[in-house]
């Protein structure tokens, strides 16, 4: 029991980074794929063009090796450090350490590209007669975005948007491979030592968490119900 007893705290250690990664994530990740959806629908080629080839590469190249070569990459060329948080504190400074910063900006930019290809289709599924009505009304185009057009298209992409959520959270697992201390890093230490059941361990701490993340996209969705689509 002590034994198991240690094996957990070290699980929890890894798994709290873990959530943190796939909290970062989504702050981050969000409104950059809002803004990305943006550059994909302007009329202005010199925007939407470039924007359409970052887009198509970042969604059409491993997320395993865009962590790779966003860890290694600027280093190698241009001599650049990722930084890193120093607090005093044992525990933190092994959290955000330059790895886990370098991950996270991986994370933040390969979940963009998703999440504005989402955002793109969600605004493109909206009939233009909703910002004629706007228009008639006397709105800004700024109420428009934010009161018709944002809510609807928020409204129609939870689903899809869930669906990416739900990868995430088991995709935080491929910042082990530049050695981030999360949960697969601690169980596969842990395996490496003698023990098999870490691993299984590991994955239910996976399961419960996008069981939680679940329930919140659903209660999510249905506080949108409202919302005409």
């Amino acid at each position: 029991m002590e034994r198991f007893a240690e094996v957990s705290l070290e699980l929890l250690g890894g798994f709290s980074s873990s959530v943190l990664l796939f909290l970062f994530t989504l702050i981050l990740s969000l409104p950059l794929g809002l803004l990305l959806s943006a550059g994909l629908l302007t009329k202005v080629p010199l925007i939407r063009y470039p924007v359409k080839a970052v887009v198509t590469v970042l969604r059409g190249t491993p997320l395993m090796l865009q962590i790779f070569a966003i860890f290694y990459v600027p280093g190698l060329l241009f001599g650049f450090v990722w930084p890193s948080l120093s607090t005093g504190i044992a525990y933190f400074d092994e959290l955000f350490s330059t790895r886990f910063f370098a991950a996270l900006t991986a994370f933040a930019i390969n979940y963009a590209a998703y999440f504005a290809e989402i955002f793109r289709g969600g605004f493109q599924s909206i009939p233009k007669g909703q910002i004629e009505a706007g228009v008639v009304l006397g709105m800004s185009k700024s109420e428009i975005f934010f009161r018709v057009l944002l809510l609807q298209m928020l409204r129609r992409v939870i689903p899809p948007l869930g669906n990416e959520v739900v990868t995430l959270v088991k995709d935080t697992s491929l910042a082990n491979v530049i050695a981030v201390t999360e949960l697969m890093f601690h169980a596969t230490k842990l395996l490496n030592a003698g023990l098999i059941y870490p691993i299984f361990y590991a994955g239910a701490f996976y399961f419960l968490f996008n069981a939680l993340v679940t329930v919140l996209l659903k209660k999510t969705e249905q506080k949108l119900e409202f919302i005409r689509v």
